[in-house]
């Protein structure tokens, strides 16, 4: 059983490589006769992890390819117990697993939410690509808004900031540049994100683990990044395991309606 329990240290620590930015750790522990394996989520959101087990005279409690979502802030969260199906007969295991943030098995969210324009009160803002946008926003509900560099940002919602990013200074109008866009993810109480990138370098004032309130100053826009200039790229969804996006229109405030689709093209006043 020692020889095993090594290869699978291996195993998982190959995982975590491959993932770092997220706290979050894998472990095993022999119970009796049977084995468990836990989770130890250190990060402020709920994490989702999908695992596949190669199993000799063993049968487990979690299924191959299920995915289980480890609360926010958890430890020695029971993933699976391993019990053997044979007793006195010789048994082996191993696995592998790939995991990411959110809650991937989330369906609902608050649909009738309604988000503050994320820039400062008094101010005209532009939105230069909206909605499955020919640039870079084919099949996303996404917007960009029209923001000089060094604009406030301000919070469309309250929540949990979950991720920031500020150290970046590159760009470029390529999707290859998409790995230096400086952010700040932000979880809401729904289970959603909230995706504020493009921010300038070390132009964030929030940090991990904070609560901001709606309409508090989060950062400042930039063009870091995918992007062709500066401006405030905006998107809401809930994240899946297998790092694609599920994203979510959003309904605003602003100075002629009390909540609207923001559309390309369009301009919008922010008098709150």
């Amino acid at each position: 059983m020692k020889r095993i329990f090594l290869i699978l240290v291996l195993l998982i620590q190959t995982a975590l490589l491959s993932q770092q930015k997220w706290d979050i750790r894998f472990y095993n522990e022999i119970v009796g006769r049977d084995i468990e394996v836990f989770a130890d989520n250190n990060e402020p959101m709920p994490m989702s992890a999908q695992f596949n087990f190669k199993l000799n005279n063993l049968a487990s409690t979690l299924s191959n390819d299920e995915i289980v979502v480890i609360p926010a802030n958890s430890k020695r969260f029971l993933i699976t117990k391993f019990s053997e199906i044979k007793p006195n007969t010789a048994n082996s295991f191993s696995y592998s697993n790939t995991y990411n943030f959110g809650n991937a098995l989330q369906e609902d969210f608050d649909a009738d939410y309604i988000y503050s324009l994320p820039f400062e009160k008094g101010k005209t803002q532009s939105i230069f690509q909206g909605y499955d946008g020919k640039f870079s926003h084919k099949n996303e509900f996404a917007l960009d808004f029209d923001l000089k560099s060094g604009s406030p940002i301000l919070a469309a919602r309250e929540g949990i900031v979950v991720q920031v990013v500020n150290q970046f200074t590159q760009s470029c109008p390529d999707i290859s540049c998409a790995k230096y866009n400086n952010k700040i993810l932000i979880m809401h109480s729904d289970g959603t994100f909230a995706d504020y990138s493009h921010l300038k370098y070390k132009g964030t004032v929030v940090k991990k683990g904070e609560f901001v309130k709606k309409d508090q100053l989060i950062g400042y826009s930039g063009s870091t990044g995918f992007a062709s200039g500066p401006h405030l790229h905006f998107a809401v969804f809930i994240n899946r395991i297998d790092g694609k996006r599920t994203f979510i229109k959003t309904k605003f405030k602003t100075s002629e309606s009390d909540a609207i689709l923001l559309e390309e093209g369009k301009s919008y006043t922010k008098n709150y």
